[in-house]
C-alpha cells in the first residue's frame, strides 16, 4: 500500500511538471484519470521476483528487500525479507528463518504449510497443542491484507497468564476450499516486537492459489514430524540425545502410498513404530520392547501428524 502511494505521488509531481510546459488542467485531469487505475490494478510478480518496499518497526519506516515466492504444490505465494531471513523450500511447506540464528537452534523462524483438514478442525488442535505450554488467544476475524480473514491463535504468554514464556508463538490458519494454509511464526521474545512485526508484514503478502496434485507427507517430513512430537512428549528427550549416552534414533522403517511407517528406537531399547496415512496425516503407534514383549503392541495414543509438519 506505501508503495502504490508512493508512486502515485510520483505520477501526480509529474503530471504538474508537464503541466507548466502546455496545458496544466489538462495534465491534472490526466493524472487524476490515472490515479485510480494505478491503485486497482494489482502487481502480479512471479516467483524470484525481488523488489523494496517499506514497513514501520516500533514507529519507524524501514526499507525492506523482498523476494516473491510461489508453492505450488501447498498452494500459496507471498513475499519474504530476503536479507534477514533464510528460505528453506518444500514440496508442501516454506520456512524462513533468521540468518543470525545458530543453525543448530533456530529460534526465529515462520513456517507456511498446506493441511487438508478443515480451519476450524485445525485451528482446535493446534488450540489444544499450543495451551499445554502456553495461555492462548484466539481470534477468529484477524484481516490479512490480500488472503482476507483467517484465524489466528496468539501464545504470548505462559499458563495463567502472569508471565511471559522465553519463546512466543503466533500461529495463523487461513481457509481454502481445498483445506488450509497453516503458518506459524515462532520468535525469541528479546525479538518479540522486531520479529513479530516483519512476520506479520510478511503474512500480509500472504495469498492461497490453487494447490497442484494430492497433498502427502513426505519421508523427510514424516521423520522430521514425529521426532518433533517425541520432544513435545518428553521435554528431556533433546538433552538425552544432545547427550549421545544412549542409541537414539528416528528412520523411515517402510512406506508406500497408503501408509508411512516411522521407527523410534527409544533410550530405553523400546522400538515404537508410528503408522501414517500420508494424505490424512492418521497415526497410531506401536510397541515392542526386547526380552519383555513377543511382539508389537499397538498403543493407545493417537494423532495427526500433519500437526507436527509445521514446526
Amino acid at each position: 500500500m506505501r508503495k502504490t502511494a508512493k508512486r502515485l505521488v510520483i505520477l501526480l509531481i509529474a503530471a504538474l511538471m508537464l503541466g507548466g510546459c502546455g496545458n496544466r488542467e489538462a495534465a491534472s485531469e490526466s493524472a487524476a484519470a490515472a490515479a485510480p487505475a494505478e491503485a486497482e490494478t494489482p502487481i502480479r510478480r512471479q516467483d524470484g521476483d525481488r523488489f523494496e518496499t517499506v514497513i514501520v518497526i516500533e514507529g519507524m519506516e524501514e526499507t525492506v528487500r523482498y523476494e516473491h515466492i510461489r508453492n505450488d504444490a501447498a498452494g500459496f505465494e507471498m513475499d519474504y525479507d530476503y536479507e534477514n531471513f533464510r528460505r528453506i523450500s518444500e514440496p508442501g511447506c516454506e520456512t524462513f528463518v533468521s540468518v543470525y540464528d545458530d543453525p543448530e537452534n533456530v529460534e526465529n523462524y515462520l513456517t507456511v504449510r498446506y493441511d487438508p483438514r478443515d480451519a476450524e478442525t485445525v485451528a482446535a488442535s493446534v488450540s489444544e497443542l499450543l495451551s499445554q505450554d502456553y495461555e492462548i488467544y484466539r481470534d477468529d476475524s484477524i484481516p490479512l491484507e490480500r488472503a482476507g480473514s483467517c484465524i489466528q491463535i496468539d501464545a504470548s504468554a505462559e499458563p495463567g497468564g502472569a508471565t511471559m514464556p522465553e519463546h512466543l508463538q503466533a500461529v495463523y490458519i487461513i481457509p481454502a476450499e481445498d483445506g488450509c494454509r497453516v503458518a506459524g511464526a515462532h520468535y525469541y521474545i528479546v525479538g518479540s516486537e522486531g520479529f513479530g512485526r516483519r512476520f506479520r508484514c510478511m503474512m500480509d503478502t500472504f495469498s492461497v492459489v490453487a494447490a497442484q496434485g494430492e497433498k502427502r507427507i513426505t519421508d523427510q517430513q514424516a521423520v522430521a514430524a514425529v521426532r518433533r512430537y517425541c520432544m513435545h512428549r518428553n521435554p528431556e528427550l533433546e538433552g538425552i540425545v544432545n547427550a549421545g549416552e544412549y542409541p537414539v534414533y528416528w528412520e523411515i522403517s517402510s512406506g508406500d502410498e497408503q501408509q508411512l511407517v516411522v521407527l523410534f528406537r527409544s533410550y530405553t531399547g523400546a522400538i515404537l513404530r508410528y503408522y501414517i496415512d500420508p494424505v490424512s496425516g492418521d497415526t497410531y503407534i506401536t510397541e515392542f520392547v526386547p526380552g519383555i514383549t513377543e511382539t508389537e503392541q499397538q498403543t493407545e495414543e493417537r494423532l495427526n501428524l500433519w500437526d507436527y509438519t509445521a514446526g
